[in-house]
């Protein structure tokens, strides 16, 4: 069963900056979209940004215009670039990448945490 290994995670200041990866320890084809997801204690899940297999970019309204989704597409590598981070950024982040045929697969999760 491949795995998603994420890594870049920490703790920063208000204001900072963190870059978040994400890489399969397999193969995974075809890949439909990639992207990261977020929880923060006692809430829900919820979407952070996405990048589909032809490059087309979602963001939260929330981080839009601070975040940057990317990939390497030989690699099946994604990216998260987070810029003038805030404190309700504080989240577990995890890594998830959609292939048909398959439930879609999910990183262990890396904690992210914002002081003011």
């Amino acid at each position: 069963q491949v795995q998603l290994v994420e890594s870049g995670g920490g703790l920063v200041q208000r204001g900072g900056s963190l870059k978040l990866s994400c890489a399969p320890s397999g193969t995974i084809w075809p890949i439909v979209s990639m992207g990261w997801y977020r929880q923060a204690p006692g809430q829900q899940r919820e979407l952070v940004a996405t990048i589909d297999s032809i490059g087309n970019t979602n963001y939260a309204d929330s981080v839009k215009g601070r975040f940057s989704v990317s990939r390497d597409v030989a690699l099946s590598q994604v990216y998260l670039q987070m810029n003038s981070l805030k404190p309700e950024d504080t989240a577990v982040y995890y890594c998830n990448i959609q292939s048909p045929g398959t439930s879609g697969y999910w990183g262990q999760g890396t904690q992210v945490t914002v002081s003011s």
